[in-house]
Order: structure tokens, then C-alpha cells, then sequence
């Protein structure tokens, strides 16, 4: 039987290599919807070739430039974000990509759980914002929530190995981004362009921003905690700057078991797709014989504070991982267009978090009002700074 993809985001980096993922399986792998915010050019090329069901353009105000592009098409165009809802519920959809960056997606996920999807998860905000809520959904509904990130895909496939009891801790591995090594003075004059210069991935600027802060490897943690059922102080974090071994899960007996690869992202989402079968594929293969060394060391706290943030933020629960990921969306936004300086990321981030009365128990409405909180927060802290 014919899997039908819905893929939100087809025109970001996870999109776009999750159709080079399933031009390679084959007919079996067939698109019934496709989704962008602004690019709508690319939207329609895509949608052209791969002819999909839907398509949802989220900003409104690009859905008639995309009607230009598109021409002569039967296909039918959701405008503005709730067709990204609209787009995960629809009936005929086995499995939902989620490759929307930020929180935006967030409620579209939630109609995924609702409906027992499959869902392939690239973003880190749904499991960092709502966790809890979004794992409870998911079982109620009898859905799966199979993760693309390579970490998290590592963690899920070594921990085939064994029962979720037997597990003693889960290591997640991190390149070190751009700045490995750097002291807290180092980093205080970091250009953009710096920031930007990651040395494994190519990705967008705002994830590599988050990997020059090591702000990806904090959310991981968080997200690990609800997607592994694991206790926090369980989770380690180890800088692995060759980036071949993906992450590692110990079982209470010392065996480690790892995931290795090349830094490829088509290995894990080709994975969430095809799960629980492997099957060939276009990922780069590994050589070991081409790798003399794998080298691994402790992060520096003092200098990528995040990491330790999470810790504090993953024990408060509730509202308070809402904060965490608005708040670094609203400075890393701010880094990016000359407002702020590499090192106010993470000080707005604090300031937020310390500003920030936690609620547990949060609903998805109070977990958004809270995340509507810390972006206005941040940007009345920074136009603060401006003016004095």
C-alpha cells in the first residue's frame, strides 16, 4: 500500500531532503500535501512536479503570488496558518512531517496527535514547549511520534536494544558549532557571519545560531526528557566534533550502544518514513577505514550557558520550557537583523526566565500565552537597552 506524505515546511532544508528521500523509495511514497510560509516560487515547482492534493500557503499574503506561479492546477490552496492545521488532519494523511521551524507548527502537531497520526517530528519546539501534553495526546489517540533530528533518531534506534528500564542514560552528541573550544571572553565579540559559520551542517540561520550557543543541544535535552520517558538528570550531553556517532544510549548492564553515520540528514528522516522496515537508500555511506579518530569532551558550562539552563528549565516543567524556546526565538531574531549582540542570546534568555512566574500544569493555551509573553518581553528588554 501507498504511504501518503504530508510534508510541512517542503521548502526548508528538512523539506526539500525529505523529497529527495522519497524520489529515491519509490511509488510507494506518494505526497498528498505540501506547505510553505513565504516561498512560495519554490511551493510551486514542488508542487508541480510532485502534484499533491493541498497545498497550504501560511502567510496569506503570498497565496495569489503562489496562484501566479502555480497556473493552470486542480490542486487546492489553504491560506494562512490554520492551513497547516487543516493540512495534518486531513483524512487520507499516514504520516505528517513536521519541518516548520519554531513554534508556529506547534498547533498543527497537536492536530496530528488528535487525529493518531504518524509523526515525523524535525522541529525541536513541539516536544520542548509541550512535552508532556504532547506525548499524552499522541498515546491517547493511538498515534507515534518518531523523531527526524539526528540525536533523537540515534537514541530511538539504539535503544532497540534493550527496554526503556534497562536504560542507565542517554548521551546526546554535539558538533561544538562554530565556536568549540572558545572561553566566555572569546565569544563576546562574535560577528554574525561567525555565528554563521558552521563547520559540519548546513542549515538555516536560525538553527545554526542556535548551534553556535549550543542552544540546539539544550532544547535536545529537554526534548529527550518527554520523548524517552527519561528523567533529566539521565541525560548527558558530550561535544563529539567529528559528528559521526549521532548520540548513545548506556544500558544498566555498561553496554553503549551508538548510531554512527555521516552527517546526513537524509539517514534519519528516510528512517521516521520507512519505520519499522530499513530499506536502501540515498544517505551518504560511512567509511570507517576514512576516520582516524573520534574524539569526545565535556561541554563548557560557563561559556554555553544554555546547557545549563535546560537542566533548570526541564526540572521546572510547566510553563517554563515555553519561555526558554520563545524567549531564545524572539533574541535570536533580534541577533540576526543587527539588533543585539552573540552574547544578549542567552542573557535575554535568563532575564525572561527569572521575570517568569512558572505555571505547571499548563494547558496548550497557557503554554502559548506564555510564549506570546516572553517574545514581547524580549523585545521591550532590548528597545529598553536601546534607549538608555
Amino acid at each position: 500500500m501507498t504511504k501518503q506524505i504530508a510534508i510541512l515546511g517542503s521548502t526548508g532544508s528538512i523539506g526539500r531532503n525529505a523529497l529527495r528521500v522519497i524520489d529515491a523509495l519509490g511509488p510507494e511514497y506518494a505526497i498528498i500535501a505540501l506547505s510553505a510560509h513565504s516561498n512560495v516560487e519554490l511551493l510551486a515547482e514542488q508542487t508541480r512536479r510532485y502534484k499533491p492534493r493541498f497545498v497550504a500557503v501560511t502567510n496569506s499574503d503570498y497565496a495569489g503570488q503562489f496562484r501566479g506561479f502555480l497556473g493552470d492546477s486542480d490542486v487546492e490552496v489553504l491560506e494562512g496558518p490554520g492551513g497547516l492545521i487543516e493540512t495534518a488532519e486531513l483524512e487520507d494523511v499516514d504520516i505528517v512531517l513536521m519541518g516548520v521551524v519554531g513554534a508556529a507548527g506547534l498547533p498543527a502537531v497537536f492536530a496530528a496527535a488528535r487525529c493518531g497520526r504518524q509523526l515525523a517530528v524535525a522541529n525541536k519546539e513541539p516536544l520542548v514547549i509541550a512535552g508532556e501534553l504532547l506525548m499524552s495526546e499522541t498515546k491517547k489517540n493511538g498515534g507515534v511520534i518518531l523523531p527526524v533530528d539526528s540525536e533523537h533518531s540515534a537514541i530511538f534506534q539504539a535503544m532497540q536494544s534493550g527496554a526503556r528500564e534497562e536504560v542507565n542514560k542517554i548521551i546526546l552528541t554535539a558538533s561544538g558549532g562554530p565556536f568549540r573550544g572558545a572561553t566566555a571572553e572569546d565569544i563576546r565579540n562574535v560577528t554574525l557571519e561567525q555565528a554563521l559559520a558552521h563547520p559540519v551542517w548546513n542549515m538555516g540561520p536560525k538553527i545554526t545560531v542556535d548551534s553556535a550557543t549550543l542552544m540546539n543541544k539544550a532544547f535536545e535535552i529537554i526534548e529527550a526528557r518527554w520523548l524517552f520517558d527519561m528523567p533529566v538528570d539521565k541525560i548527558e550531553v558530550l561535544i563529539h566534533p567529528e559528528s559521526i556517532i549521532h548520540s548513545l544510549v548506556e544500558f544498566v548492564d555498561g553496554s553503549v550502544v551508538a548510531q554512527l553515520g555521516e552527517p546526513d540528514m537524509c539517514l534519519p528522516i528516510q528512517y521516521a518514513l520507512t519505520y519499522p522496515q530499513r530499506v536502501a537508500g540515498i544517505a551518504k555511506r560511512l567509511r570507517l577505514e576514512n576516520i582516524s579518530k573520534l574524539t569526545f569532551e565535556k561541554p563548557d558550562l560557563g561559556t554555553f550557558r544554555a546547557i545549563r539552563l535546560s537542566y533548570e528549565v526541564a526540572r521546572a516543567g510547566g510553563t517554563a520550557a515555553a519561555v526558554f524556546n520563545a524567549a531564545n526565538e524572539a533574541a535570536v531574531e533580534e541577533f540576526l537583523a543587527g539588533g543585539i549582540e552573540f552574547v544578549n542570546i542567552v542573557e535575554l534568555i535568563e532575564h525572561c526566565l527569572n521575570k517568569h512566574d512558572v505555571k505547571t500544569g499548563a494547558s496548550i493555551e497557557e503554554l502559548l500565552e506564555a510564549d506570546a509573553w516572553a517574545r514581547k518581553e524580549v523585545k521591550v528588554k532590548v528597545h529598553k537597552s536601546i534607549r538608555a
